[in-house]
């Protein structure tokens, strides 16, 4: 069990919480303020108990590795390099720190943009009731270093501007950083915010005690990505849907023809040892019996439908065709929890969206019938998003590696530290 913002008193306390504000920037503007927003809830909850201050942290990007690459680069090319000039623009987390400001309706401090030591002084300098933004927290080294004493340097620095540490960064949660996990050593309390309770509480029971029966449906590109989710999921799945390029490497070892598809010869053995898995544990394996091929991977491709679970030799699978779509449908129907990370074509791509488009609407139905549906990762989220059925779902994950990592049954730093 996790304590959260509830269980704690912050009226007159100083408080220090991590975000995940690592939004899409372009030319110093906001792309997509879903993690923004997400975070709202919690920082006006924190507000309005009466605290001294409360100061944000988040990374934004990664400077200190892309600063390096660019000089390896520069190096290379013979060409002077000016490390304060490169990181001067898409790193810096103040634009954020005023979209979030128009957003409240609230004045947002910025700390400046000198790094996050030091700034102890300023913070108890401002009015009751301030809220604070710290400078990208990936400007120091220490933040993500592999020794844990590097990191507790940051993290102490961070710990004294705070009586209390709020994590609301679900989408950092599996990284051991010190703004996400070592600051909690050095604050004396250390709770979770709405955001993460909210991760917490539907992807966990899918590992733990899910309501039964549960169908998950894992896409995307490679098996190598998800071998750990997978055999996670047989422990408590009725039935795995497995689709999208990954669907081609099972395909191939079932022995039919994949033509130019992808495939992974490296996990040939490891996709048999899920298949037999199934079988011992009883897991129905959906993968598809028929596809939309084309003959390049290309927006502009012409789509071909391929009837059969077999793909010629000239074509590649990019989307399933209408007799999967029927499958996904009749298996689904009687789930009451289902899963989703992947998508089961490449929906970005008009012509080879149908698909998860189709199976978008099938998810959402399920949630509309009454079952728990769950949407984890990068491209699930973006489809769902694409087709506007996000809010059609019991709940949409802000994290791609820790939603994951959660499902692995693995433990994420960033929510251990906030167990009671």
């Amino acid at each position: 069990m996790i304590k959260t913002v509830r269980d704690v008193d912050f009226n007159g306390k100083r408080v220090v919480m991590r975000v995940d504000f690592n939004v899409p920037m372009k030319d110093g503007v906001v792309q997509d303020d879903t993690r923004i927003v997400a975070a709202i809830p919690t920082i006006t909850y924190i507000l309005e108990q009466g605290v001294e201050t409360l100061t944000l942290m988040s990374h934004l990007g990664d400077p200190v590795k892309d600063i390096q690459k660019a000089q390896e680069k520069a190096v290379q090319s013979g060409k002077a390099f000016d490390p304060a000039a490169y990181s001067a623009g898409k790193h810096r987390i103040k634009p954020v720190a005023e979209y979030l400001s128009a957003k409240l309706g609230k004045p947002v401090i910025f700390a400046g943009e000198d790094g996050c030591y030091g700034k102890k002084a300023f913070i108890e300098s401002q009015p009751t009731g301030s809220l604070i933004m710290l400078e990208n927290t990936r400007f120091h080294k220490e933040e993500t270093a592999k020794e844990a004493a590097d990191r507790d340097k940051l993290a102490r620095e961070l710990a004294s501007y705070g009586d209390i540490f709020v994590n609301d960064a679900f989408g950092t949660a599996h990284r051991d950083h010190a703004s996400t996990a070592s600051i909690a050593k050095f604050t004396p309390v250390s709770v979770a915010g709405f955001l993460m309770e909210k991760e917490v509480k539907y992807l966990e029971p899918i590992v733990t005690s899910p309501v039964k029966p549960l169908v998950a449906i894992i896409g995307g590109a490679k098996v190598s990505s998800k071998i750990a989710v997978l055999e996670s999921l047989l422990k408590n799945a009725a039935a795995l849907i497995i689709g999208g390029g990954m669907a081609y490497t099972f395909l191939k070892v079932q022995g039919h023809s994949i033509g130019k598809s992808l495939f992974e010869e490296d996990q040939i053995d490891t996709a048999r040892r899920i298949l037999d898995a199934a079988a011992a544990a009883g897991v129905k394996i959906v993968l598809p019996v028929d596809h939309v091929g084309a003959e390049s991977f290309d927006a502009a491709a012409v789509p071909v439908a391929v009837e059969g679970a077999c793909l010629p030799d000239n074509l590649m699978g990019l989307d399933v065709g209408p007799k999967t779509l029927a499958q996904y449908a009749q298996v689904l129907s009687s789930a009451k929890t289902i899963v989703w990370n992947g998508p089961v074509g490449v929906f970005e791509f008009d012509a080879f969206a149908k698909g998860t488009e189709e199976l978008a609407k099938l998810v959402a139905e399920a949630t509309a019938r009454g079952a728990i549906t769950v949407v984890g990762g990068g491209d699930s989220v973006a489809a769902v998003n694409k087709f506007s059925l996000a809010a059609k779902m019991s709940h949409v994950s802000t994290g791609g590696g820790a939603s994951l990592e959660l499902l692995e049954g693995k433990k994420l730093p960033g929510i251990e530290v906030c167990r009671s």
